[in-house]
């Protein structure tokens, strides 16, 4: 007899295709409708959680700033060299005064400014007191020009001289009133080879009178800055036999008369707005702080700073971040044993009443959810004072002299307390929800085996319970490392957070790469314990109940 199964092929589904490809299939699409269902919250979560964490980070490395408000100035001091003792030769200070002109035009140099007062103090006033006399500077230049022909003065021929002649046609036919958008501007192709720098300035000029101003560029007379990139271009004695047309003549002209023009030395312009533009520590700021991205946030967050020389520690009284972590991490550690030692006997007791009587009890565990953070903060804040109701008791029971008041608020056992009964629902919440799957009859068995009230207790009843002291104190230390209200209001000097730190660099100083950079390493040091104390003990462990 033949055995036919020798020679069967491979099974087929009812479409013809094989078994296992219909199976295949049929489970893609199972997982791609799985992912559709989530999609929308996975969508959510991304843009409104993920994205502006990352964003927020991404600000501890970014330095754009110092080279795109000063672009000119960080190419020239490139290979400057600090050492020397020599402060950088003129051609930087006129690059200087070209690069704050512009940024004094669209308001970044005072955020510039405070960007480097970060790293030097001082060095705000010198941009805003820089911001306001680079004008003059320019002025000297354009009052020579304007008085050389009045040509100069208008700003209808600087757009015939500097726009291209499409661009010309359209702006002269545009009317303001028509609802229109206004021609955006086209430089001379000729003007910009021949009279780059004026071309450079004078774009800027345009692009912001019609785009940041929103104005009409006819009626903007040019800066003094486009006079004095006019002034420096005219000085190479560039062949303008190739421009014709409105103010060809002028330039022809003025070329031939800026020998006898009065010109500005920036060096020492600089140095009568303020000396310490002559400050080799300035210069050597701006040239360490020029790259895009920089690690001078992160060593600023732990007491250190960049220098020429490379990172070197604070002096010791300007050093203040180390220190915050290690108080907040040990705070953290002393409000998570005091609600360990705290909630468990409550959770032991909810987990061990009749089930009428433990509901009861819990509303009240739960009864502080009930009032505002801010409410219960203000409350310690009344009881902890050395007149407040906690003394006041010590003093009638002669606990404590009435001269003798303890110093309970704007410390660190202010804090601790505060925190204590704020976080204390999260470690009594986890606890009895273990305590409360571990069967009574166990520690019965074992004390008819003979063991002690105690034996029983610990080697029986705690090793169940460790579970929810493991979530207890996961939920408690995480969300005591992160707290700044409380501390803030009942810690003083002594018994604030670095989350304070970081919420005063996010709202008061404006420093977000600071706060971005204090934030990363609270959130590194936050993942390197979770993964330490899922090596020691195993986050398998870890239980809210079941």
């Amino acid at each position: 007899m033949t055995d036919t199964t020798q020679n069967a092929g491979p099974m087929m589904a009812a479409d013809g295709t094989t078994l296992k490809s219909s199976l295949n299939r049929a489970l893609r699409r199972q997982k791609l409708r799985a992912l559709m269902l989530i999609a929308p919250l996975l969508l959510f979560v991304l843009l409104t959680f993920i994205a502006p964490i990352a964003d927020m980070l991404f600000r501890s490395v970014e330095n754009q700033i110092v080279a795109e408000t000063l672009p000119r100035t960080t190419d020239a001091i490139k290979d400057w060299d600090g050492e020397t003792g020599d402060i950088p030769p003129p051609t930087t200070f006129e690059a200087l005064y070209k690069d704050i002109f512009i940024a004094k035009e669209r308001k970044l140099h005072t955020r510039l400014g405070s960007r480097l007062n970060y790293e030097l103090t001082g060095v705000s006033s010198l941009f805003r007191k820089s911001g306001r006399k680079v004008e003059d500077m320019g002025e000297v230049y354009q009052d020579q020009f304007e008085d050389l022909d009045a040509f100069w003065k208008d700003s209808e021929n600087w757009n015939a001289l500097m726009g291209s002649e499409d661009w010309y046609k359209e702006q002269t036919a545009w009317d303001p009133k028509s609802g229109a958008a206004q021609p955006a501007f086209e430089i001379r192709p000729e003007i910009k080879a021949l009279l780059p720098e004026t071309a450079t300035f004078f774009e800027a000029f345009a692009d912001f009178v019609q785009n940041e101003d929103e104005k009409n560029l006819a009626k903007q007379d040019p800066w003094a800055l486009v006079y004095s990139g006019l002034y420096f271009d005219l000085e190479t004695k560039p062949d303008l036999s190739s421009i014709s047309g409105p103010g060809s003549a002028e330039l022809l002209e003025a070329m031939g008369a800026i020998g006898a023009f009065e010109t500005v030395d920036f060096t020492a312009a600089f140095e009568d707005v303020d000396k310490d533009w002559h400050d080799i520590a300035v210069w050597q700021i701006i040239q360490t702080y020029s790259p895009a991205f920089t690690s001078g946030y992160f060593l600023n967050a732990i007491d250190m700073k960049k220098s020429p020389e490379g990172a070197v520690m604070r002096p010791e009284n300007e050093q203040l971040y180390i220190k915050l972590f290690v108080r907040t991490l040990f705070m953290s550690l002393v409000i998570t044993g005091s609600c360990i030692l705290l909630g468990y006997p409550v959770g032991w007791i909810l987990a061990n009443l009749p089930a009428r009587t433990a509901n009861l009890l819990m509303i009240l565990v739960l009864l502080p959810f009930w009032t505002s953070l801010l409410v219960r903060t203000s409350a310690w804040k009344v009881m902890l004072q050395q007149q407040g109701v906690i003394n006041d008791t010590l003093v009638w029971l002669g606990v404590v002299a009435d001269d003798s008041r303890l110093a309970l608020i704007n410390n660190q056992t202010g804090t601790i307390i505060a925190m204590t009964h704020i976080l204390l629902p999260f470690m009594i919440l986890p606890l009895y929800s273990v305590m409360k799957t571990i069967p009574p009859s166990y520690l019965r068995a074992a004390k008819s085996l003979g063991a002690t009230n105690w034996t029983a207790f610990w080697r029986v009843y705690f090793p169940q319970s460790v579970p929810g002291i493991g979530a207890g104190s996961i939920l408690v230390f995480i969300l005591s490392i992160g707290y700044y209200i409380t501390p803030e209001l009942v810690g003083g000097t002594t018994g604030t957070f670095i989350s304070n730190r970081i919420a005063y660099h996010i709202s008061s100083s404006l420093n977000w790469g600071l706060a971005a950079a204090l934030g990363a390493i609270l959130l590194a040091v936050v993942l390197g314990l979770y993964w330490a104390y899922d090596r020691i003990v195993g986050i398998d462990n870890v239980k809210l109940g079941g």
